[in-house]
């Protein structure tokens, strides 16, 4: 019974171990965290765009990844290495694509509080338009 406690014991301290090891260890040009943010939030706009203006992209020459490298003046490797170390810690990878997400949630709701004030303004200038028409119209019916 003592054999079975320790051996118990042992078996659970080295999985504990285990667990917090690093399975990927940071790359020397980490990106950091705002700046992943950053680029898997464009990232997420540009292939947005790309499914519904990708004429518009082929025509421009528009590489998505390219441009993304430019912008944030880092390479392929250094993305993928970035981006391989993040998702090897689960908690940081979900904060990371929540971020994104809040970002996208965000703007989306910007547009569409841009649109409905848009649409207010052209439903009240046709409504002023009518208005004015049909005060017009009793004038001339008045008139008459």
């Amino acid at each position: 019974m003592k054999k079975t406690r320790i051996s118990l014991f042992l078996f659970l301290f080295v999985i504990a171990l285990s667990c917090g090891e690093k399975v990927v260890e940071p790359p020397r040009n980490l990106i950091s965290k705002e700046k992943m943010t950053d680029i898997l939030h464009d990232l997420a706009l540009l292939n947005a765009a790309k499914t519904s203006y990708s004429d518009v992209l082929e025509q421009k020459n528009v590489e998505i990844m390219d441009f993304l490298f430019r912008k944030y003046q880092i390479d392929s490797t250094q993305f993928v290495e970035s981006d391989r170390y993040y998702a090897s810690l689960p908690l940081e990878y979900q904060a990371i694509y929540e971020e994104v997400e809040a970002r996208i949630e965000k703007k989306r709701k910007f547009i569409e509080e841009d649109n409905q004030k848009r649409n207010d303004s052209v439903r009240k200038a046709q409504e002023a338009k009518t208005d004015s028409l049909k005060k017009l119209r009793k004038d001339i019916k008045e008139a008459s």
